[in-house]
């Protein structure tokens, strides 16, 4: 195992989920569930 200097370390990428790539995740769960709530319980519009 290669010990690493702290410049080295800063410039590693990689690892985490960016945040458009965790709103989108966001935004289809809210989508599939308001699907289901749709067809689980239909309201008429007024």
């Amino acid at each position: 195992m290669k010990k690493m200097k702290k410049t080295e370390m800063l410039k590693v990428n990689g690892g985490g989920i960016s945040i458009g790539f965790g709103l989108l995740i966001g935004a289809g769960v809210v989508f599939i569930i308001g699907l289901i709530d749709g067809f689980v319980r239909p309201l008429k519009c007024n």
